[in-house]
């Protein structure tokens, strides 16, 4: 199940003009950019650094290491991915099933990393590198993709669900524990787990920008635009609102809730939707 080195290129041209290839990362000195532009966006210090080893064995053992790169071959953004297994989901994906003796298990990939250097951040590179990944994903078999993203990031929330499709069912406290980034701020790290089901007729439908119907949303989640600037002067009024989100997600999904939709107003601010799921469209490995 090793990556194909061989998966073709793409080639994207940004709102500027600038002609962007995406391709698998080749020999060292990419995996090395890699790992500088790793350090650039989050500001990590070594003990949370990903290695480039580490993205050398993802490659070898069936995970993704894509890099962006523009005209002159400078790497302008990556996504690193590791593979896993996990046992296969019912139709629904969200009651148990009976079996007798161990699940099925069905491989899927979970994307730990993407940065986009600042230039390109709003240029739609962040998305491209995504469908790229669930292209060279969905050319082995692969059909679900997973990772984890800040649920007081609105930009990421957005591309998540909104262009992505992805659905939420899982929240972390903490989740990485400490961390050296200055995105972070010092605050714990809570993760929500997106779940990338790649060939659903709801995430082909919102790639294509066919019409799909959302399960009805039974509640809703705020997250105000200000957090962003709360994060880097006022903490504490960001651990607030962290810590009531926090508690808002944990009681909606033990009560079978989950995010089908991401949406921000004319001021900023984003509202994740949840709902029940009852689609066999989901996703089905």
């Amino acid at each position: 199940m090793s990556a194909a080195s061989s998966f073709p290129a793409e080639t994207m041209r940004t709102p500027d003009g600038t002609e962007i290839v995406l391709r698998s990362c080749e020999g060292y000195d990419e995996l090395e950019a890699c790992v500088r532009l790793q350090i650039e966006t989050w500001g990590y210090d070594d003990g949370d650094v990903i290695p480039r080893r580490m993205f050398k064995v993802a490659q070898k053992v069936g995970g993704q290491a894509i890099g962006a790169f523009d005209p002159a071959g400078e790497m302008v953004g990556f996504a690193m991915a590791i593979p896993g297994m996990k046992p296969k989901p019912t139709l629904s994906a969200m009651e148990p099933r009976i079996r007798v003796g161990q699940p099925e298990q069905v491989p899927y990939l979970h994307s730990h990393m993407l940065a986009v250097t600042p230039r390109y951040r709003n240029a739609g590179l962040g998305r491209r590198l995504k469908l790229y990944q669930r292209a060279e994903a969905l050319s082995r078999g692969i059909r679900l993709m997973e990772w984890t993203f800040d649920p007081l990031e609105i930009k990421n929330a957005h591309l998540n669900i909104h262009k992505l499709g992805v659905i939420v069912r899982t929240y972390s406290p903490n989740f990485y524990g400490v961390s050296s980034s200055r995105l972070q701020a010092g605050l714990p790290t809570d993760r929500l787990h997106a779940e990338w089901w790649m060939e659903s007729e709801r995430v082909k439908a919102i790639l294509s920008g066919s019409s799909y119907t959302p399960p009805t949303t039974l509640e809703t989640i705020m997250v105000p635009k200000a957090i962003a600037t709360w994060k880097a002067e006022s903490v504490s009024r960001a651990q607030v609102v962290q810590a009531e989100n926090r508690e808002r997600f944990l009681a909606a999904f033990a009560r079978g809730l989950a995010v089908v939709g991401f949406e921000t107003d004319g001021d900023g601010n984003g509202t994740y939707e949840l709902a029940r799921l009852h689609d066999p469209t989901l996703g089905v490995l």
